[in-house]
């Protein structure tokens, strides 16, 4: 019987699965969800609580990307992983990538456009990510690291020739596609369900009442509308985001040139009551439900039970890729070091194979030399012969030893040396993006600067006028007080700023003087000076000049 434990990772949340197969029946022996602040803690315990101490594991990555590239169906196996390879680094350069930081594989599907294409759906992850997940489960035997969007497709039942989709909605939701029983595209949505998470943890703080806020709402429908007021509490919250993945998920579909008969809904998006009922009200043209596990569809149990399990579909499809179901070239899970020495252990002495090699590379690893130790024997040992039996054994035990050790050691030191180059490159990488954001950000001050000061300029330019445009009649006002009665005011100019310029005359000097002593004395103006004063027909003109205060 093989078995396999299968662990889906989000931010704040894991799901996980103990699938148990043995020869066509697949049983679910242990299930759960567990909110975590620490991860390899929660980890641990989800381990121990499910005796899950040897049993291998099957992981998700997270933040991968899915390009696809259309090749001819005529080229061979190599030849279509080397084309495949050079398509994944143009696109690397075209999008400022750095090839050597990242992990791809691919999966070839027929392309319902052209039948003389091949299209493969390639998916790509930081290695850096992968060396964290082998970190995190260093302590496990982990078997598989896949992209949930492909490998959700294991729950629905295999060989079904159906055109179909699986809404996965998880933290990040996504459509993969599935025509004639084959993944065909994975679609990531913009609308994700963290974004439902966030609005009604705003509220209570609490990721697990989050998620049974979830399990306890129930979407009426238009056949049910009785909603009771405290419902709207968190529907607010939820139905926008609703309503935007299925406008995304109808514009994904309504693309799709094959007919799509089916909709499978699954995630934490499905714990909401009546959700496939909503999918259907708004989606009338293909069939919305829920997805069951292909292996529970004729198990008598009630649907409590089942969406229970619905609940860990993620999990659950990890699992079934760890016992060997689902496509096995998304596996981003490389041959560890201690795997080849099991291959090395099974050679026999003399440097060949108990088979032949599986490839080209494997004709090419280091075999244990050819040793041949011939003795006659003419009768029973003496002590001495004895001695050199035992030294002769020491000795070849000790060359092989050393041998194995230090093949061993050179594959640790390899993979060690390719992992810190990745982790290098994708830290320059990020390094240099940094430094192009610094920069776009020390721009972005400057300009900012230049448009704040001419700003706090037009801002004093418009205060000054403003303060000059009342400050005129206030003066004007003022000077009417304490013009005497033998001085007339000719005129009054604003030249510039504050600077005020007033014409006055009289037939004496001495009303002249009196004025201006009292624009003076008053603080009318300061800064006062004025002509000399001119007499023309008995009429003395006099200029004052000042500002105000």
């Amino acid at each position: 019987m093989s078995s396999c434990l299968g662990i889906y990772i989000e931010s704040n949340l894991i799901k996980y699965a103990k699938i148990a197969k043995e020869r066509d029946t697949v049983k679910v022996e242990a299930f759960g969800v567990k909110f975590y602040d620490n991860l390899t803690e929660a980890i641990d315990q989800i381990i121990n609580e499910t005796y899950s101490f040897r049993v291998p594991i099957s992981v998700n990555i997270n933040d991968e990307q899915y390009n696809y590239f259309d090749m001819a169906n005529l080229l061979s196996e190599k030849d279509m992983g080397k084309a495949i390879a050079i398509e994944f680094e143009l696109l690397c350069e075209e999008k400022g990538y750095t090839k050597g930081s990242m992990e791809g594989r691919y999966i070839l599907v027929n392309s319902p456009e052209n039948r003389e294409i091949v299209k493969a759906l390639h998916v790509s992850c930081s290695k850096a990510e992968i060396n964290k997940l082998n970190q995190e489960f260093q302590k496990n035997t982990l078997k598989t690291i896949v992209p949930l969007p492909v490998a959700i497709a294991n729950n629905v039942e295999i060989g079904v020739k159906e055109n179909s989709v699986i809404l996965n909605l998880e933290e990040k939701v996504t459509l993969t596609t599935i025509i004639n029983g084959q993944v065909n595209k994975v679609e990531p949505l913009i609308s994700g369900m963290s974004d439902i998470f966030h609005k009604i943890n705003s509220k209570e703080n609490s990721y697990a009442k989050v998620y049974d806020i979830l399990k306890n709402t129930t979407i009426y429908t238009s056949e049910g509308r009785d909603l009771q007021e405290q419902d709207d509490t968190y529907l607010q919250d939820i139905m926008p985001t609703l309503y935007d993945i299925i406008s995304e998920a109808k514009d994904f579909i309504s693309k799709n040139i094959s007919n799509i008969e089916k909709m499978y809904i699954t995630g934490t998006g499905a714990l909401i009551n009546n959700v496939d009922l909503y999918f259907q009200e708004n989606m009338p043209s293909i069939k919305c439900e829920l997805l069951r596990p292909y292996f529970m569809k004729n198990v008598s149990t009630n649907m409590t039970n089942i969406k229970d399990y619905i609940e860990v579909n993620s999990a659950i499809a990890l699992g079934l890729q760890g016992i060997g179901e689902g496509l096995k070239d998304i596996n981003f899970k490389s041959e560890n070091t201690f795997e080849k020495l099991k291959q090395l252990g099974s050679m026999e002495i003399g440097g060949k194979n108990k088979g032949k090699p599986s490839s080209a590379s494997d004709s090419k690893k280091p075999s244990i030399p050819n040793i041949n130790i011939d003795f006659k024997l003419n009768g029973k040992l003496d002590g001495t012969e004895v001695m050199q039996l035992r030294l002769a054994g020491g000795v070849f035990i000790i060359i092989v030893a050393f041998i194995v050790i230090s093949i061993v050691l050179n594959n640790m030191i390899s993979n060690k040396t390719e992992e810190a180059e990745a982790i290098i490159q994708d830290t320059q990488a990020k390094i240099q993006q940094i430094n192009s954001d610094t920069q776009k950000i020390n721009d972005k001050v400057a300009e900012y600067s230049t448009l704040i000061s001419n700003l706090e300029a037009v801002n004093q330019k418009i205060a000054d006028e403003n303060s000059v445009k009342n400050a005129i009649p206030n003066l004007m006002s003022r000077i009417m007080v304490y013009v005497p009665k033998n001085v007339q005011v000719t005129s009054i100019e604003n030249t510039e700023g504050k600077h005020i310029v007033i014409g006055a005359q009289s037939k004496t000097y001495d009303a002249l003087g009196y004025f201006l002593s009292a624009i003076n004395a008053n603080g009318i103006l300061v800064n006062t000076k004025t002509n000399s004063g001119t007499k023309q027909d008995d009429i003395v003109r006099l200029t004052i000049e000042g500002d105000m205060p």
